[in-house]
């Protein structure tokens, strides 16, 4: 698989924003093809689903609802944020649960992690589940945060995910690792 790798030559900032950095990547192939390429440099990040109970005993995702720029529009995610510069992913999430929610859990797992979009993003996103949520504080939200917090059924984000409020792609793959942990995955072979 050697062959399919690229040598880096030089790499240079061109744009330092307020969440990432853009490069330009010059790189050359082991055939001598030669480019230059993007790269935005992001920090990790974390998603957090947080597990509880309505008060009808139903299994619930405890989801936040926001504004996002991006597509101006309005999103139902679970808790994420960036991992700040030495913090390690887990801090991040308990940090992020519990400045989105108020919540601390009593245990938060580890699911899965993947890279967002390999193409041109350098980092990493980390899954956690959070269960036996305890309420401990008012929500502690950045500067241009405004977030509802919702109770939704599993059932119910697990048909729209993908769709309307739910077309967050960084969600979708959440709910995929929480579908592989809790062992919902059915073999789809003939």
């Amino acid at each position: 698989m050697k062959h399919l790798s690229w040598k880096t030559t030089k790499r240079k900032k061109v744009h330092d924003c307020r969440i990432f950095d853009i490069y330009e990547v010059d790189r050359i192939a082991q055939d001598g093809r030669k480019g230059t390429f993007i790269q935005i440099d992001a920090p990790d990040w974390v998603t957090v689903i947080p597990l509880t109970r309505d008060q009808f005993g139903n299994r619930c995702f405890m989801m936040v609802k926001q504004y996002r720029h991006g597509n101006e529009s309005i999103t139902v995610e679970f808790p994420a944020g960036t991992v700040e510069k030495d913090e390690l992913p887990k801090h991040a999430a308990f940090r992020e649960l519990l400045e989105e929610t108020g919540c601390r859990p009593s245990r938060l797992i580890k699911i899965g992690d993947v890279s967002p979009n390999p193409a041109f993003l350098t980092n990493t996103v980390t899954y956690y589940v959070a269960e036996e949520l305890e309420f401990i504080q008012q929500q502690s939200l950045d500067e241009h945060e405004m977030i509802d917090i919702e109770l939704i059924p599993v059932n119910e984000v697990l048909h729209a995910m993908g769709t309307g409020e739910y077309d967050n792609g960084v969600m979708v793959a959440a709910l995929e690792f929480y579908v592989r942990w809790r062992g919902l995955v059915r073999d789809l072979r003939d």
